[in-house]
């Protein structure tokens, strides 16, 4: 039996949202029309979309690549609808948005597609660079809105933000790793490892802080701007990962298992959020970005 337009949303809901109660929520439906519908079409498509365990339930590797073609599928859908309603008003406008590198994957991306679905006709450009550029970029009034890390957000005075998500540091190490059973991690525990660091512009100064923590000079085994390149290193044991909860996935490109574990401490976290320009008067346009954001937020 084909999979069908419901089982789609549903899968997606839950790929969204994380759990099955949040996305029943979201929908407004029963857990368990949700429950049902995911196992179907993990039925129809032969594969487990999902991983099940006490705490709820992760998405797999092969629930992250029918996730990509379920989202085309619903938006192929959504604008086939709207070919036959040529004559409703569709709200136009221009959206200027600016946007860092570790944020255009793992936040960006999920936003702007909730935004192009309700907002069509909405002409949108954006830039990806480093955070003071983007500050630089909003105080002038070249952008209308930017989403970024706002943890080391240099000029509060002029510029306004919110929150969208917070996300911890956690350990990265490949599987069956050694500290991988231990009950609890610490700073001192990492010390002799070899260590992947990421050198974007984001977090770079938040991980070079935490490293310094470290009494011994850490043995930093090897830099990179690659998010997916410290993935396979830590998958092929080159060495651990301190990064935020925000950018793991559990596999590295080639399939092999990535780790994650808590470590004790007073680690730092980071923030995503928007930045636009304080007491700026917004486009209809950025405004319903934002609402799109906010409301986001408040389903998470």
């Amino acid at each position: 039996m084909a999979f069908t337009i419901r089982q789609l949303q549903y899968f997606v809901a839950v790929a969204e949202q994380g759990s099955v109660s949040r996305a029943a929520q979201n929908l407004s439906i029963s857990q368990s029309s949700v429950t049902e519908a995911v196992k179907e079409l993990e039925n129809d498509l032969g594969v487990e979309l999902f991983e099940r365990h006490p705490r709820g339930l992760s998405i797999t590797h092969k629930g992250h690549q029918f996730l990509r073609h379920a989202t085309k599928i619903l938006a192929d859908v959504s604008d086939a609808r709207r070919a036959f309603f040529g004559e409703a008003v569709v709200p136009a406008g221009r959206l200027q948005l600016g946007v860092t590198s570790l944020v255009a994957g793992y936040v960006l991306s999920d936003l702007l597609a909730r935004y192009r679905r309700a907002y069509p006709g909405v002409d949108i450009s954006a830039i990806e660079d480093n955070g003071d550029y983007l500050e630089h970029l909003l105080i002038g009034g070249k952008l209308d809105v930017a989403v970024m890390v706002t943890s080391n957000l240099r000029d509060r005075t002029a510029l306004q933000s919110e929150i969208l998500e917070v996300s911890a540091y956690r350990l990265w190490m490949p599987l069956g790793h050694p500290l991988a059973g231990a009950e609890i991690i610490s700073i001192d525990d990492i010390a002799g490892e070899p260590l992947i660091m990421l050198t974007v512009d984001e977090i770079e100064e938040s991980t070079g802080k935490l490293l310094a923590a470290i009494g011994a000079k850490p043995h930093v085994a090897f830099r990179t701007r690659s998010v997916e390149a410290v993935r396979s290193l830590v998958a092929t044991g080159a060495g651990l990962a301190l990064l935020p909860d925000l950018i793991y996935r559990p596999w590295s490109l080639e399939g092999d298992r990535i780790e994650q574990r808590d470590v004790s401490g007073s680690l730092p976290v980071v923030q995503v959020g928007m930045v636009w320009r304080r007491g700026s008067s917004l486009p209809p346009a950025a405004r319903d970005f934002i609402g799109i954001a906010q409301a986001h937020r408040r389903r998470a």
